[in-house]
């Protein structure tokens, strides 16, 4: 198709990713995880990547599998949370991961996107957010290793902010409902989480959708414009979705 910006595989639509690139990764915990796309990353045998996301996924699941594996050497992230593995080996000193808060994180991706340097905001004012000294990476006798350095504090109308930097890589992977050609995207409920803000931030964004389909202006989440490659799921690939935590009603 003219001006398509379909792709016919996942491994083709990653094939000129190298050793040591940096991903902004769409989803939150099991939701809306472009899973299609991290296999295929996973595949492709690339090492000491830098992931962007709200967390590294779970034991075995999703971006999980690529941790696993010491394929990632720096995670920027919200939380650990139940990840046992995520949580080793940052203790350990085996995985620098800056943490930050999850607000902040969304805005420094949408900046990234918008192509705004930096803001300020108080989320994190007063804390070691802001202070430095949080740890970017342990020591294997659990000391700090790394600090995370201070940041910028100003005052404005009598408040205190702190400086945080946007965010930029150089892929972005995310997950959609539905899609178009052209690479305008739809998300459905919560999994449009933290995807449109990723793929802002990445340099070449790979779409992978649920369904190919015509799309009416007025119901696009994220333009395509911010899309380069599109990757069509089977319906098998559609279909399989986690959860992470099953949580049912007494019988």
């Amino acid at each position: 198709m003219r001006g398509s910006k379909v792709i016919a595989s996942a491994a083709e639509a990653l094939s000129d990713v190298r050793d040591g690139a940096s991903f902004a990764v769409g989803g939150f915990g099991l939701s809306g995880i472009p899973n299609v796309l991290i296999r295929a990353l996973y595949d492709s045998g690339v090492t000491g990547i830098s992931v962007v996301s709200n967390n590294c996924g779970v034991d075995g699941g999703a971006l999980g599998i690529l941790l696993a594996a010491r394929r990632i050497a720096r995670v920027t992230a919200s939380y650990i949370g139940d990840n046992k593995e995520f949580a080793r080996q940052y203790l350990a000193g085996e995985l620098e991961v800056e943490l930050t808060p999850q607000g902040s994180l969304a805005e420094r991706l949408r900046a990234g996107g918008c192509g705004i340097p930096a803001f300020y905001t108080a989320a994190g004012v007063g804390t070691p957010v802001a202070d430095g000294g949080l740890p970017l990476r342990h020591a294997p006798d659990g000391s700090i290793a790394v600090p995370a350095p201070p940041k910028e504090v100003r005052e404005f109308d009598g408040r205190e902010y702190v400086l945080e930097r946007a965010i930029t890589t150089d892929f972005a992977l995310v997950r959609a409902a539905r899609g178009d050609r052209h690479g305008n995207l739809v998300f459905a409920r919560s999994s449009r989480n933290f995807n449109p803000l990723a793929a802002m931030a990445g340099r070449v964004t790979i779409a992978e959708v649920e369904e190919l389909t015509e799309l009416d202006p007025d119901e696009v989440h994220l333009p395509g414009v911010f899309v380069r490659r599109v990757v069509v799921l089977t319906p098998e690939q559609a279909a399989d979705k986690g959860i992470e935590k099953r949580t049912v009603r007494p019988s």
